[in-house]
């Protein structure tokens, strides 16, 4: 436009007009940018790192949740907690929930691709590795940069360095959630869902027996079946324990080596608990339960939902499982007459008649929830989890709206009345109209919430005081065995797999010699397999858990 003078009208001309279309376009910006505030919609890089993203955008959104977690039921929508959720936020959501086998369906996903939004997965779960190593999860830190530096306000630093993965992105965000220091303030409080359950009026009807020694259990189950044969026309069911499934069954696992108090480790190094002499010992006092048609067919197949049904029924007589997983139907047990519920007392133990060592919460958690790299809308989907781990999001998904679920009573925001008198009446039905207190509770921070929990009653009372006392953490061994596809997670897999197919065996031996020979035959097979591997590498992952410990409480 400058190179001759006599061009100069014209590039006047020009500049002018570029003047004019350049004004204009930077008023249709402002313009752009006045809509996007009208419309809650903020430029990610003017986030304010202390304010709450969410509010923000506010439009409707609906996101797709799995849990991995056959026996959920929750319906977002239905109640009146989740209602509230989605007018305060406007997200609502779609849970996707497993029909059978939770494995089967999440590998399905994983080997397509195609994961839902949000992903709610136990944290030691050997997809959780899958799923990171196939880059099909996002690293929430990365998101909290881009999208909602509010995340690390809210976000505990602790865990979050606890659950860094090796690349130094965090992957996934625990529930139920406890560190050290969380176990030094709160640690008196503790429970755990560890429990061995007793129906109380068969129990005091043959004697209150002490079932801590084999002999004492084995004649306990035989004296409840020969007083009890039926429940209402139906067979009593002397023992429940949780599902059996590929790997095994929790309540012959842990739950057992715990209140045998079996250590984690022994001279700096992880213990073999499978192979200690107490376990052996008890596993072959639950063979010969069998052998005495004590251990009723039912509990080889039954999943979950058929065992919930036959607790509400008052069923069995003993079971070694979660007190936390059959509240509900202990509470309808407990209306009906509360002499017929379950009550926690001291079951299998060691030798030495130890108190039991029950697990407590975890720095890692319970479960990891994950944001899919497929998710619909990133900003939104990271902005709602930092809501829901926030203490507001905390508080609303315990106690729900104010003035509807739960007003200032004396000082202090509790629930109503009428919403706790549900509760322990019939926890199903209070979940369905409320959906407050752990309705939700895949980013459930329970340290947090028990400033809204209420007050414990009975039945729950009795079988979640038991366990005071002998609740203790088990944060170190977090996350020490391997998964995925190294050589040691197939290694582990192989092994795992390996059980729960010699477990059902060993229990079905018609003599201890049989049984002596599957155990032997497993123990080979472990061997044989490897396993040296995985132990070499359990050891080394808990040497580096020890020093993020270190490094955490210094």
């Amino acid at each position: 436009m400058r190179k001759a003078q006599k061009y100069l009208f014209v590039a006047f001309t020009l500049l002018l007009c570029f003047s004019i279309v350049a004004c204009s376009s930077n008023n249709n910006k402002n313009n752009s940018n006045s809509n996007d505030a009208v419309n809650g919609k903020v430029d990610p890089s003017k986030a304010d790192p202390n304010e709450p993203g969410w509010k923000g955008n506010t439009d409707p959104i609906k996101f797709d949740w799995y849990i991995n977690f056959s026996w959920f039921g929750a319906k977002w929508g239905e109640d009146l907690t989740s209602q509230y959720i989605t007018k305060k936020t406007g997200v609502s959501v779609n849970f996707i929930v497993p029909p059978g086998n939770e494995n089967e369906k999440l590998n399905t996903m994983i080997a397509s691709g195609d994961l839902p939004d949000f992903i709610t997965i136990d944290v030691s779960n050997d997809a959780v590795k899958k799923m990171i190593e196939g880059e099909l999860v996002l690293p929430l830190n990365q998101l909290a940069d881009q999208y909602d530096p509010y995340f690390y306000n809210v976000a505990d630093p602790a865990k979050m360095a606890w659950l860094k993965h090796d690349d130094g992105n965090l992957y996934g965000y625990p529930n139920a959630s406890s560190s050290s220091e969380d176990f030094k303030k709160y640690g008196q409080n503790f429970t755990s869902a560890q429990t061995f359950l007793v129906k109380k009026d068969m129990y005091e009807a043959i004697g209150s027996p002490d079932m801590r020694t084999q002999e004492g259990f084995l004649n306990a189950l035989k004296a409840a079946k020969e007083k009890f044969p039926e429940v209402n026309g139906q067979p009593l069911i002397p023992l429940g324990l949780q599902e059996f499934t590929d790997i095994g069954n929790n309540a012959l696992g842990d739950h057992l080596m715990n209140f045998l108090a079996l250590p984690r480790e022994k001279d700096g190094k992880v213990y073999d608990r499978t192979s200690d002499p107490d376990y052996v010992t008890w596993l072959k006092t639950f063979r010969k339960a069998n052998e005495l048609g004590l251990l009723s067919k039912d509990i080889y197949i039954d999943k979950r939902p058929q065992m919930e049904e036959k607790i509400a029924q008052g069923r069995y007589f003993a079971m070694l499982y979660q007190r936390t997983d059959m509240s509900a139907q202990n509470a309808t047990l407990y209306q009906q007459d509360p002499n017929s519920v379950y009550i926690a007392v001291d079951g299998p133990a060691n030798l030495n008649l130890d108190q039991p060592t029950l697990s407590g919460p975890g720095i890692g958690g319970w479960t990891l929830t994950m944001i899919s790299k497929k998710v619909k809308d990133k900003e939104r989907a990271m902005q709602f989890l930092s809501y829901m781990i926030s203490e507001e999001g905390q508080k609303d998904a315990s106690l729900g709206e104010k003035g509807v679920t739960y007003d200032s009573i004396d000082g202090k925001d509790q629930l109503k009345p009428e919403v706790v008198e549900l509760m322990n009446k019939d926890g199903a039905a209070s979940g369905k109209k409320y959906g407050v207190s752990y309705q939700y509770w895949m980013l459930m921070d329970t340290n947090m919430r028990m400033q809204w929990d209420p007050p414990a009653v009975e039945p729950g009372k009795q079988v979640e005081d038991w366990t005071k006392g002998k609740t203790v953490s088990f944060s170190l061994y977090d996350g020490i065995n391997p998964t995925g596809t190294s050589e040691e997670g197939i290694i582990a897999n192989k092994v795992n797999q390996a059980w729960g197919k010699a477990l059902p065996k060993l229990l079905f031996a018609k003599t201890d010699v049989e049984f002596d020979k599957i155990f032997a035959e497993y123990i080979d097979f472990r061997k044989d397999a490897g396993y040296v591997k995985v132990e070499a590498y359990q050891n080394a992952q808990m040497e580096k858990n020890k020093e993020k410990m270190k490094e955490l409480n210094q």
